[in-house]
């Protein structure tokens, strides 16, 4: 008899985002005089830049030449890109290694496929609130997950308990969805605890483009000693050069990393995350590497920072109206995400339903990242101008 992985009997029956775009687009259908402003999904808006734009062309050109024609590319990455991001570490202080880049579309994916290197029976230390994929993934594999408790009184920052062992930990900083970042002392904390209980970090660091405070805030774990013997660090373009739709990532697994078996044996997880990539994954295309490499330049990062102080600009704006009202927000700054407290104790997807009807706002309710969520909710810093700043207009006249 066939049998399926049951696991997925245990899956939340919808995906938060689904279920916002599902009640968004039903308000929209009934109402379609009422223009919706969203301020919900992590979207970026700002076109590439110029920068892109033109490799992507030049791209396109080299595949239309038989001399310069790319087929199958390594699927570690083509080195001309993984070599930039090696100088992108250098920037921060952070020297690593080319084979230790791995190349991939967005840190979506691998966050989630490197659990097929991890055995059924570890336990999973996941922060609450939480990006779903960290979850889920988890529960797809029937691991014993365990919740570390971010809240308004830890500052979403939670740090470790020696009373409780985990062998893998997820951590992401700046935060999704809470817009807290850890400093580099809390990191340094973090490191020490999953060194001396031989565990594992998996570090989310896809919103380090949105850094300001470089001396309190690290860009890479692996600006913190020990790091490179219990961290894995996960990346991507999607933020910092609007790869949402061009689909472009990075990983970075230490060759320090070593991990010991159950009879013994030394295995290198880089190895192993080679030996998984060759099996299962066919790269990323040549045109989106060679565009990714064209914005790790000195010109592609200074366009890319252009549009990223676009974002900052519209976190500052959002941010000045909870100023204004006295309401608990996390983020603003280090972070294109605003997560605050819903008035009145309000449930967080009746927030959204009460903002969506009465002013035509969405945002992301925070019970969809975990409990801790149930009275939070987040916005994003990612739309344009205009629809920001009506939006914030409007959020001043209901609260």
């Amino acid at each position: 008899m066939l049998q399926l992985n049951e696991n997925y009997l245990n899956l939340k029956q919808n995906y938060l985002f689904s279920e916002v775009a599902h009640r968004t687009n039903a308000y929209i259908e009934a109402n379609p005089d009422k223009p919706v402003i969203r301020l919900g999904i992590g979207d970026v808006t700002k076109p590439l830049t110029k920068k892109t734009i033109e490799a992507l062309h030049t791209a396109v050109d080299h595949m239309s030449d038989a001399a310069t024609f790319k087929g199958y590319g390594p699927e570690q990455g083509y080195d001309f890109l993984r070599s930039s991001v090696v100088n992108y570490y250098k920037k921060h202080g952070v020297d690593i290694d080319i084979k230790e880049v791995f190349i991939s579309d967005g840190a979506k994916s691998d966050t989630g496929n490197i659990t097929d290197l991890f055995g059924p029976d570890n336990v999973v230390l996941i922060p609450d609130p939480v990006y779903p994929v960290y979850m889920d993934t988890n529960i797809m594999n029937g691991r014993n997950i365990k919740f570390l408790d971010a809240n308004k009184d830890n500052g979403f920052t939670p740090m470790p308990d020696e009373n409780l062992n985990a062998d893998i930990i997820y951590i992401c900083s700046p935060n999704n969805p809470t817009g807290a970042a850890y400093t580099k002392d809390q990191l340094k904390v973090w490191v020490d605890y999953a060194l001396n209980h031989n565990s594992l970090i998996l570090f989310d660091a896809a919103y380090e483009c949105f850094i300001e405070d470089d001396a309190i805030y690290p860009h890479s774990i692996f600006e913190i000693q020990g790091a490179k013997k219990c961290v894995i660090e996960f990346c991507s373009f999607s933020k910092t050069a609007g790869f949402t739709g061009t689909r472009c990532g990075y990983t970075i697994i230490p060759l320090d990393l070593i991990i010991t078996t159950s009879n013994g044996q030394k295995m290198s997880v880089n190895s192993m995350w080679t030996r998984r990539q060759t099996t299962k994954f066919n790269g990323v295309p040549y045109i989106v590497q060679y565009a990714a490499a064209a914005t790790l330049s000195d010109e592609g990062i200074k366009e890319c920072l252009e549009n990223i102080s676009y974002y900052k600009e519209n976190a500052r704006i959002i941010s000045s109206v909870f100023d204004k009202k006295g309401i608990t927000y996390f983020g603003g700054k280090n972070s294109p995400y605003i997560w605050f407290e819903c008035p009145d104790g309000m449930e967080s997807w009746d927030f959204f339903d009460y903002m969506l009807n009465e002013i035509q706002v969405v945002g992301t309710p925070g019970a969809g990242f975990g409990t801790n969520g149930t009275n939070f909710f987040r916005l994003t810093a990612f739309g344009n101008r205009e629809n920001t700043i009506e939006a914030v207009n409007r959020i001043d006249k209901l609260l």
